[in-house]
């Protein structure tokens, strides 16, 4: 007897999970990574090789992979946005600052997505927004005010502020830059990580080259963890999932990732997960879901 096939919704929730998981779980396997390699080099080889295999898949499918030169620009400018500062800066960063702070922080983006579209798109915020960011923000307060009462060393001021610039420019991006209609998912994708993390290995030879040795076998482990995986093959759950799940689903769901970012690296790395990280994962989580709602 044949089974019955599975439903397009639950394909895409599946897809949504491994999502999900794949991301959630690159957090603490990039501080793996960063004991082998620097932050650019490191994140730059691994997305330069992810861009060539993105574009390999594509042109398996029959895709079209090459691309006018008049949308390069475009293209370069996404990929500074989408790639270069939420994974570069994010990457720099986890040299001075926990996982917790670093995956509550970039998560905020949606918050910076209802601050910039008022001057950017003359969308003024609603009430409910508002309270999004008033519940995101306390988040934040709530995680970052522990380390500020403490001591605050120059490395971790400086993490902070990169993780911040990456919401932003995340958010700036997403408020001002849509893909180009013509060109697939994966084409699109390839170019900006490509044109994004290629820089990012030019970067590392010329400032990190002393600080790159040879992988041990659990940074090679890491390495191949984040290439295939979190900016490979759930690059391509993700689309899977957007193609059968409406936005605010999918959208909702991927406040899972820096939750269990944070489990994972209380789990593999011993990083501290008290009542101050809990809270300011409830309010920052909060704030961003509320965002994430269309306005009724």
């Amino acid at each position: 007897m044949l089974r019955p096939a599975l439903q397009p919704r639950t394909i895409g929730l599946l897809a949504l999970a491994v999502t999900i998981a794949g991301w959630g779980l690159n957090w603490p396997i990039i501080k793996i990574l960063l004991k082998d390699w620097p932050p650019l080099f490191g994140r730059g080889v691994a997305g330069t090789v992810a861009a060539l295999l993105l574009a390999g898949l594509a042109l398996w499918r029959g895709e079209r992979v090459l691309v006018p030169a008049r949308m390069l620009g475009r293209l370069a400018l996404a990929g500074f946005t989408n790639v270069f500062a939420w994974m570069g800066f994010t990457t720099l960063a986890l040299l001075w600052v926990s996982v917790a702070e670093a995956a509550l922080l970039v998560y905020t983006m949606p918050l910076w997505v209802t601050v910039l579209e008022w001057p950017l798109r003359g969308r003024r915020p609603t009430g409910r927004r508002l309270g999004a960011l008033a519940l995101g923000f306390t988040g934040v307060a709530v995680l970052l005010g522990g380390q500020i009462n403490a001591s605050v060393s120059p490395g971790w001021a400086a993490g902070i502020a990169l993780l911040l610039s990456a919401a932003i420019l995340f958010a700036a991006g997403t408020v001002l830059l849509r893909p180009p209609a013509e060109l697939s998912p994966l084409t699109a994708t390839a170019w900006q990580v490509g044109l994004a993390c290629a820089p990012m290995i030019v970067l590392g030879l010329l400032f990190e080259r002393d600080r790159i040795e040879p992988l041990s076998p659990e940074g090679a482990a890491a390495f191949a963890y984040m290439t295939l995986l979190p900016m490979g093959a759930c690059y391509m759950t993700w689309f899977a999932a957007l193609r059968r799940l409406p936005p605010a689903t999918a959208s909702l769901a991927m406040l899972l990732v820096p939750i269990i970012g944070i489990v994972s690296a209380t789990l593999l790395l011993g990083e501290p997960l008290g009542l101050r990280e809990c809270l300011a994962i409830a309010l920052t989580m909060s704030g961003v879901a509320l965002a994430l709602r269309t306005d009724g």
